[in-house]
């Protein structure tokens, strides 16, 4: 028989998440792309020291680069390199997905903003996202979905 994946296997690759972006924007296009990172910043990731919420992706000059993530250093870091965690990071993408990335965020009220972080092989992959920002009474809307989707499996629990 074959082995196949369990979803707790697929789950311990992710890295990081962007839970804040989901809140504040409504997603559209997705999009894998690799970062350009030095080692300092591989034993940080590994060591789970990554934080995605404020972090934003501009296209400038047709690359893509990654604005605000926080990759703290370890106290271990080399002595010969000057770790700054917040640096400007360069994101790894086709041609064609950039023009995608630039037709959409030339509109008005579209962002790119990263979704996840998460080991794909042994590379690090950033899942971004095209997005449209959410207006405060879509944010009351969807919290009141959500609540209604806890409150309507707790009744289907006690049921059964």
């Amino acid at each position: 028989m074959a082995k196949t994946k369990s979803k707790s296997k697929a789950n311990s690759q992710t890295i990081a998440q962007n839970k804040k972006a989901f809140h504040e924007y409504l997603i559209e296009d997705r999009f894998e792309a690799g970062i350009v990172l030095d080692g300092w910043e591989i034993k940080s990731i590994r060591a789970g020291r990554v934080q995605l919420s404020d972090s934003h992706v501009y296209i400038k000059k047709g690359e893509a680069w990654l604005f605000n993530a926080l990759i703290t250093p370890l106290h271990s870091a080399s002595t010969h390199v000057v770790p700054e965690p917040s640096a400007t990071r360069k994101l790894l993408l086709n041609r064609r997905e950039i023009n995608k990335l630039l037709g959409k965020v030339e509109q008005q009220g579209y962002a790119i903003v990263p979704l996840s972080m998460y080991w794909k092989g042994h590379r690090v992959k950033l899942e971004i996202a095209v997005a449209k920002g959410k207006k405060l009474y879509d944010k009351r809307q969807a919290s009141k979905e959500k609540d209604w989707q806890r409150e309507k499996e707790r009744l289907f629990k006690k049921a059964r």
